[in-house]
């Protein structure tokens, strides 16, 4: 049985659904990969991130939470870089947790406020709800869902019905959790994400944002570690002296088969 929508987002969201829908039509050519323009995990992953698909995003740590929501807002800036819309569900409490969106930041970060819809929710299962609804239309590209914890509501089933919600769309979906889900799920890819040192701007000053990225389940390739920067809207491979893990049985990681990233 589906969880039940909380009554205020319904209409609203159903309503800015619809209008995306009749704007957006039916098409879902051109919408198989999100290449993300970095040749080690673009190969890794067979091409780029699958659309029709749910990926996982997760800190190292609690205090990387704004980390990992900000490589799942990177994903979704890349992903509407050419036309389209984004959607972010977070409940009450991880807003309170790590942080509620910024307009002025997620327009540098590369994701005008105009092509984003924010939904705020009081309870995790309305999260789960709500993507699972976005990510069956195809008038939104990619939904990022933020739950508090790593919680039994995502549980292996959840997932799959995500799964199949963003097969039936062709979107994106991001399931970002505060923290690492301990069971199985359904997921295509599984990343845990912590902030690195960037190297000083020619004022030495802060320089671009760059993530230390951990694919530690992927169903199409190796998995491994790599370091990305994230500056003036692209993608970029930073040095990283570690080797990449063939992909386990399972699509997990593997750190006793050690490949070299290249």
């Amino acid at each position: 049985m589906a969880p039940a929508a909380p009554g205020g987002a319904l209409p609203l969201l159903r309503q800015a659904l619809a209008t995306l829908d009749s704007k957006r039509g039916f098409t879902l050519e051109g919408e198989a990969m999100l290449a993300l323009g970095l040749p080690a995990i673009d190969a890794a992953l067979g091409g780029g991130l699958a659309c029709g698909a749910l990926h996982e995003v997760a800190p190292t740590a609690p205090a990387q939470c704004g980390t990992a929501l900000g490589f799942a807002l990177a994903l979704a800036a890349l992903r509407i870089a050419t036309g389209g819309s984004a959607l972010a569900i977070q409940t009450d409490f991880a807003a309170r947790e790590a942080g509620a969106l910024y307009g002025p930041g997620l327009d540098g970060l590369g994701l005008p406020m105009q092509r984003l819809i924010l939904v705020r929710v009081p309870r995790p299962v309305d999260v789960l709800w709500a993507c699972e609804e976005a990510l069956k239309s195809r008038g939104v590209d990619i939904v990022i869902a933020e739950l508090p914890e790593a919680g039994a509501a995502a549980d292996f089933t959840a997932t799959r019905r995500l799964t199949l919600a963003a097969r039936a769309g062709g979107g994106l979906g991001i399931l970002l959790r505060q923290r690492p889900a301990v069971g199985t799920t359904a997921a295509m890819t599984r990343w845990q994400v912590a902030a690195a040192p960037s190297t000083p701007d020619r004022f030495g000053g802060l320089g671009a944002t760059v993530f230390d990225l951990t694919l530690n389940r992927n169903r199409r390739g190796p998995c491994g570690r790599f370091l990305v920067c994230w500056d003036q809207h692209v993608f970029s491979p930073q040095t990283l002296s570690v080797g990449v893990a063939a992909t386990a049985n399972n699509g997990s990681l593997d750190p006793r088969r050690l490949v070299r990233a290249g």
